[in-house]
């Protein structure tokens, strides 16, 4: 396989994924092993690309001395702070959302209705422009955003979620119980749909509630060339979670590695910069959910494991997600964690009912 990456780059790479080794021996022979963890100092916060700039795997430099924990893409300074776990609305008349094109992460979960909510990982990017618009949490997302390390950023939460963060001390941003100061509201479109923050606004905030700068992320495995030959082909993927009218996909561009977002067919782009979300890796997972009160509100177990695909380089990858105690989910095949080709990466949780190919198909 020729591989597109300058040496340096692949060097460092290298050094990650030893890293990683290295951490999975540290927890010895024999018993379950830990979450794999890197500690973030973020007492000097790094100032990366801004938002005309964003990195993508097929645009590092392959001069950078350092890679940013939850992309693997390389940066001139050591991404130090704290991650940012913004909850972005994703009903209809809330896009094209702001600020989604700088996500380290993002997931994608149902919310009450058939709609989905994105839960956006802020960290190896600094930019400017609006962030939004921002909704409520449900108890599932705090457990997403918590893993990262993040600091969670929502406006208002559903009871059992606020019963979760009330007296918590957990580090919480909430728009309309602790830190309306942060956020502002926009006149271009009607509420719900139009609260927004920046960086500046949500890192402020967090040193004034006084939450710790300090943060311990997941060690995610990356690797630049990844062996996907003789995998099933995967250009064209789509995922459909509830309602028929609500359809999600991604069309692979084989000259910048990326998948392409599209949603009911129409390119999905954010509002700041008007370019269409990509990523390097999409990952859909099964899970159990079941709705637990009239409203429609949701349980969704993101702890048992089950049936996922991974598609990078246009490439479908059967496997199975897993998740330890305090971890992120991870996935695997034959008992060998998968790494994540060096981008962005999209997750997204499906129901189990009507099987996991009702959900996702490709070509």
């Amino acid at each position: 396989m020729t591989l597109r990456y300058p040496s340096p780059l692949r060097r460092a790479a290298l050094v990650l994924t030893a890293a990683s080794l290295l951490a999975a021996l540290a927890t010895g022979c024999g018993g379950k092993a830990k979450p794999a963890l890197a500690p973030v100092d973020t007492a000097t916060a790094s100032q990366s690309a801004s938002a005309s700039a964003a990195p993508t795997a097929s645009a590092a430099d392959p001069t950078a001395a350092f890679l940013a924990p939850l992309t693997g893409l390389p940066t001139e300074q050591a991404i130090t702070r704290r991650p940012l776990s913004v909850m972005i609305n994703n009903f209809k008349a809330a896009r094209p959302q702001s600020g989604l094109t700088h996500a380290d992460t993002v997931w994608e979960i149902l919310a009450e209705g058939g709609i989905t909510r994105l839960l956006a990982i802020f960290q190896s990017q600094t930019f400017d422009d609006p962030i939004g618009p921002i909704r409520s949490i449900r108890p599932y997302l705090i457990d997403i955003g918590e893993t990262y390390g993040g600091i969670l950023v929502h406006a208002g939460a559903s009871n059992d979620a606020l019963a979760i963060l009330q007296h918590s001390g957990k580090a919480d941003m909430d728009e309309i119980n602790n830190a309306g100061a942060y956020f502002y509201r926009s006149k271009d479109r009607k509420a719900p749909h139009n609260l927004y923050s920046t960086q500046d606004k949500l890192y402020m905030g967090a040193r004034k509630m006084k939450y710790d700068e300090t943060a311990t992320v997941p060690l995610v495995q990356f690797d630049p060339t990844p062996d996907v030959i003789g995998e099933p082909a995967a250009t064209q993927v789509n995922i459909k979670f509830q309602l028929s009218d609500y359809k999600v996909s991604y069309e692979y561009d084989a000259a910048t590695h990326l998948y392409a977002r599209s949603v009911n067919g129409q390119p999905h782009i954010d509002l700041n910069n008007s370019r269409q979300l990509t990523a390097a890796n999409l990952v859909v997972l099964s899970a159990k959910h079941r709705a637990y009160d009239d409203y429609g509100r949701l349980e969704i177990d993101l702890n048992s494991g089950g049936e996922a695909v991974l598609f990078q380089e246009g490439r479908a990858i059967a496997c199975q997600w897993k998740r330890e105690p305090g971890d992120i989910v991870r996935i695997y095949r034959d008992g060998r964690e998968l790494k994540f080709l060096p981008g962005t990466t999209y997750y997204h949780v499906v129901p189990t009912d009507g099987g996991f190919a009702s959900h996702v198909t490709y070509q």
